[in-house]
């Protein structure tokens, strides 16, 4: 190995070590916690070091971010082939769940501002393959509706319940309840269609 490609994979080492010490810190103490200070004490680097990885909190939480979305879309694409249920409940049930389970890391994809061009041709690829598995569970329930809309009321109503059930503005006993509705009425197309 070169010392050329040796930096560039301490370089991308460090990198890494300082997203997932963000991430760390934002689970233990909520996102207000991270500060560039704080993360340079975690990761036992200077300050310089983490600007010349970054311009600032903002572009962390920014890495986390996309790095998150990458994680949804797995878990969505997992979820897809579960035995004996709809591809449109099976991906509602991942999506609450990884909300519920990383609740940090979901608060920086979703909620946190970030300078990620969600919706237009720069989007990321991570936000992409995440997009693209909640088209895959609503395409059998379109009908005649506009996938990408339909996908956007889905994806929409999937953030409210789990963005209000995070805040504790939601009756926990009636979640079930909620979902139901939810999916009922996306499936409306499909069972007028009789598929």
């Amino acid at each position: 190995m070169t010392i050329q490609n040796r930096r560039e994979r301490e370089r991308a080492e460090r990198h890494q070590l300082i997203i997932d010490a963000a991430r760390e810190l934002a689970e233990a103490e909520g996102w207000d916690a991270v500060t560039t200070r704080r993360l340079a004490e975690k990761v036992e680097y200077s300050q310089p070091v983490l600007y010349s990885h970054f311009k600032g909190k903002d572009a962390i939480v920014r890495a986390v971010a996309i790095e998150g979305c990458g994680v949804l879309a797995r878990q969505l694409r997992q979820a897809r082939s579960a035995q004996g249920k709809s591809r449109l409940r099976a991906a509602a049930e991942a999506y609450l769940e990884f909300a519920e389970t990383r609740p940090a890391l979901y608060d920086a994809m979703f909620v946190q501002q970030v300078d990620i061009p969600f919706g237009t041709d720069d989007v990321p690829q991570e936000l992409r393959d995440a997009f693209g598995e909640l088209v895959a569970a609503v395409e059998p329930v379109v009908g005649e509706r506009d996938l990408e809309t339909l996908t956007e009321v889905f994806w929409s109503a999937m953030h409210g319940i789990a963005t209000l059930t995070h805040g504790k503005r939601l009756r926990p006993d009636h979640h079930e309840a909620r979902l139901e509705l939810v999916l009922g009425a996306l499936s409306l197309a499909e069972q007028k269609n009789g598929l």
